[in-house]
């Protein structure tokens, strides 16, 4: 290695070389350097020119007559060389490559090496490049790309010439439709990164290389030679390709420092990058948002638009089927103004729209009717013409009835909605609409910004008319199709998180007051208002009770019947949280959460029918499994000792556990008799997941000793069942991820069984146990802006328990530490609602005193909150984080 150093020492170029690149690189991380890309190309051009001019290999050659051009390919030849970049060089040669070809090359590039340059190089005749760019077409673009640097220039020139002339010209079709195949492909693989919180800069979906694509094609077919000339020859508008010039230099300096940040060529923006770069870029935080959130949505913005400029490219220039079906539509517009032109709609005029605006609604009307985008020309005339949408234009009938007309409008294959918000229509509409526009919220919980998520809520409602979606309850369809006023629903599906835009918590509230002025302003109804009103302000209202609160309880169920008091009402309010889920994303909306939320829409719906005293059922339930179980004979005990066993056990318990599985716990609790507990196990769903029950004889802090022993021998607890028998007797169900060494799990599971009778009989000290871990169980990986943990006491919602929510992040031993904190608080839980499906978690307790008593004083509710909290990791100490 000393000997390379002191090559690199001895060769002046590369010492000018690597001096000029840190001083370059040190400028533009300053914001010093507007033009980083193309004189970070041109100092590694000077360097090859400087080599080529004073190689002894080179000079021996050309003596020989055999003359050789370095040429720039790819990235590099383009002039868009980030600081860790590929440097992709040709050594081009006439008709053979030289024997001497191997040492020009090791006299050139391996200096490279030592600056840590990625070099692509490769030495090849005029004749292996064409051969290999026919049957590659990886090599096609690359040498479509490729720009001379030194020595025989008429090399350079001929390899051109032979590349147009014998590939090119000859099978323009078949290059286009493997450039069109390979980008849909790619988007497949990267996704849409105009949307995703941790989007590819390069290969998604308004990446850079959807802007490369452009030019390939237009170099293929249209003889463009530069970027300017999409401009001079009309296919970008000067205002487009000035954008489209802003968003690239933007994309482009974050790449650049992300290379720099991560030391290596990196195309993902991955979070533990995101907030860094935020505060390098000078984003502050402003209306609420955090600067990562504002950078994010600078960034979502300027992919957006290269994406949706790279398909209206694709679109106008007919070159990819693909992505747009090209077939003649007898379909014709039934608005004068409006044509259709090769299944596009455009404007018949643009001057039309002057004397008759309510065109730039009626052409979105005629999309949703007719299942057809607008035309590109369409979409910029919309732009152009959108400040004619004025206070009397939004709330004008006619025009407030064709939007209606729009929301209600199936939508099978696209959202027109998508199209009113990418031409600046929807947020001149809807004013408030604007401060959604790529509104990023930071976690991993929300996968799109806020506007975006917003269109994929109504789009999901809307798809339920058609029974498009095949892998959804078909319930939501058959709910949406009775409903009285879908428009209302629709609306409300439409504004539920217009409270996002503006600073502060509460934005459900917020949002429902924000609604109602806008409906008002566009002339409905006090009714419709405050219908919508209550949709948005409740839209969290059955996800937060269905996966906070204990659906074993009638009272949960009688409390929502009481708050949302009208039967539409419940219906719509359930479709809006399922779509409003499923907008979301994945960790929102899974088989658990929808269970949970179908299981509480229908016993609030049958109070809703039938009225509060409608118990009768669950008593004929109870009655039916007491029979069941009574009369099972699938155990030894008389009928009159199952019955007492029965009667003593909780009325929650009896209600909602399975007959079978209650006769499988009363086998369990004869084994107890004298013990302080016994437990059984078994595979779970999924599989890799065990149930584990525990049987024992109820005392404070029981769940803490369970919960405790559980970490100590590493199984992560996923979710609990608590129930307490009258007779003392606490049955817990634990559900807990199997154990990472599997073929030990069985060793595993016994010792928890003696770590648990230990803790229970005094002979084990969980707390000291356990302190030797704690401090990297309470280490959460926090590479996001992590929200401070919070505690809320609800002494409201139940008329027998305390009700204590824990807001914090998923970490081994989370249910340890809460429980014992409740335990050393004087309190005892009787219900658990433990939810660890996402990173950040709500763990909900019903807790009394060890006197039985809700806990109610002032003082007490501070201490809970202090005492929690204090044991729960410190958010803002972790690695990026700004609160």
């Amino acid at each position: 290695m000393s000997e390379r150093k002191l090559k690199t020492k001895d060769n002046p170029y590369l010492v000018l070389l690597q001096d000029s690149r840190a001083e370059l690189i040190l400028n533009f991380l300053q914001g010093n350097e507007p033009d980083f890309l193309q004189k970070h190309a041109n100092l590694i051009d000077d360097y090859f020119r400087q080599s080529y001019e004073n190689s002894q290999v080179g000079q021996k050659l050309v003596i020989n007559q055999n003359p050789y051009a370095i040429i720039a390919l790819g990235g590099y030849g383009r002039c868009e060389q980030c600081i860790h970049s590929d440097v992709d060089v040709l050594f081009l040669f006439m008709k053979q490559i030289s024997n001497d070809a191997e040492d020009l090359i090791r006299e050139i590039l391996y200096p490279l090496w030592d600056l840590n340059l990625e070099i692509g190089h490769a030495a090849r005749s005029i004749n292996d490049c064409i051969s290999l760019a026919r049957n590659d077409f990886e090599v096609l673009t690359s040498l479509m790309d490729a720009r001379f640097i030194c020595g025989s220039s008429i090399l350079y020139s001929e390899l051109i010439e032979k590349m147009q002339r014998g590939i090119i010209k000859r099978k323009p079709k078949k290059i286009i439709d493997w450039l069109v195949e390979s980008n849909l492909e790619r988007h497949r693989c990267f996704g849409d990164s105009a949307s995703l919180l941790e989007p590819n800069l390069k290969e998604g979906q308004g990446g850079l290389r959807d802007y490369h694509t452009i030019l390939w094609l237009s170099r293929i077919n249209l003889e463009i030679r530069t970027p300017r000339d999409l401009e001079y020859n009309g296919f970008f508008s000067n205002d487009e390709f000035l954008e489209l010039k802003d968003s690239l230099v933007f994309i482009y300096i974050i790449r650049n420092r992300l290379h720099q940040e991560a030391g290596r060529k990196c195309d993902k923006l991955s979070f533990a990058y995101q907030i860094k770069l935020a505060e390098q870029l000078g984003f502050r935080e402003m209306g609420g948002q955090k600067p990562v959130e504002r950078f994010l949505g600078e960034l979502h913005g300027k992919m957006e638009y290269l994406k949706q400029l790279h398909l209206m490219f694709l679109y106008e220039k007919r070159f990819a089927k693909k992505y747009f079906h090209f077939k003649k539509l007898q379909k014709s517009s039934n608005t004068k103004g409006i044509i259709i032109i090769r299944d596009r709609l455009q404007f018949s005029s643009a001057t039309k729209i002057i004397s008759s605006p309510v065109l730039l609604i009626k052409i979105f009307e005629e999309s949703a009717r007719l299942k057809l985008p607008l035309g590109s020309e369409a979409n910029r005339i919309v732009r152009e013409f959108n400040p004619l949408i004025d206070s009397d234009f939004i709330s004008s009938k006619p025009v407030i009835k064709s939007f209606e007309n729009i929301l209600l409008s199936p939508a099978p294959n696209f959202n027109v909605l998508n199209e009113m918000l990418r031409t600046g229509f929807l947020e001149c509409f809807i004013p408030e609409f604007k401060e959604l526009v790529n509104r990023i919220q930071y976690d991993q919980y929300h996968i799109f910004p806020v506007d975006k998520h917003s269109l994929r809520t109504v789009q999901a409602i809307k798809k339920w008319a058609l029974n498009l979606n095949t892998e959804a309850d078909p319930l939501y369809g058959d709910i949406y199709k009775k409903l009285k006023n879908k428009t209302i629903l629709l609306w409300a599906a439409l504004l539920h998180d217009i409270g996002k835009g503006k600073e502060g918590s509460g934005h459900a509230r917020r949002g429902a007051e924000i609604a109602r002025q806008i409906l008002i302003r566009k002339g409905y109804s006090i009714m419709d208002v405050e219908t919508v009103g209550f949709l948005v302000e409740n839209h969290l209202y059955l996800v937060k009770t269905a996966t906070r609160r204990d659906l074993y309880d009638e009272e949960t169920a009688i409390f929502c019947a009481r708050h949302i008091k009208d039967i539409e009402r419940l219906k719509m309010l359930y479709l809006l949280s399922v779509a409003d889920s499923m907008a979301t994303g994945e960790k929102a909306w899974n088989s658990w959460s929808a269970s949970l939320l179908r299981e509480l829409f229908f016993k609030v719906l049958k109070i809703l029918e039938h009225g509060e005293l409608a118990t009768s059922e669950a008593v004929s339930i109870i009655s039916s499994k007491r029979d069941e179980i009574i009369n099972s004979g699938s155990t030894n005990l008389a009928r009159n000792e199952l019955e007492t066993l029965f009667n003593i056990m909780s009325p929650r318990y009896r209600l909602y556990m399975p007959a079978p599985k209650i006769l499988e716990h009363i086998i369990l609790y004869k084994k107890l008799q004298d013990l302080p507990f016994v437990c059984q196990s078994s595979r779970g769903t999924p599989s890799d997941t065990r149930v584990i029950t525990i049987c024992a004889k109820d005392s404070p802090g029981l769940i803490s000793n369970i919960a405790g022993v559980f970490t100590l021998n590493g199984f992560d607890i996923l979710d609990t069942k608590v129930f307490t028998w009258r007779n003392n007797i606490a049955l817990d169900i634990f559900k807990v991820k199997a154990h990472r060494d599997q073929v030990f799990e069985d060793e595993k599971l016994g010792r928890v069984n003696m770590d648990l009778q230990a803790s229970l009989t005094g002979k084990l000290d969980l707390g000291k146990a356990l302190n030797e871990q704690l401090d990297a169980l309470l280490m959460v990986d926090s590479q996001m802006v992590r929200e401070p943990n919070r505690v809320k006491v609800d002494n409201n919602s139940s008329s027998f328990f305390t009700i204590i929510e824990v807001f914090t992040y998923d970490f081994s031993g989370i249910l340890y530490v809460i429980t014992d904190a409740i335990f050393k608080c004087g309190l005892d839980i009787w219900i658990a609602k433990i939810a660890t499906k996402i990173d950040q978690t709500v763990d909900v307790f019903y807790v009394r005193d060890f006197d039985g008593q809700k806990v109610d004083s002032a003082d007490q509710v501070k201490e809970i909150k202090e005492r929690i909290l204090k044991v729960l990791p410190s958010i803002s100490n972790q690695k990026g984080c700004n609160n």
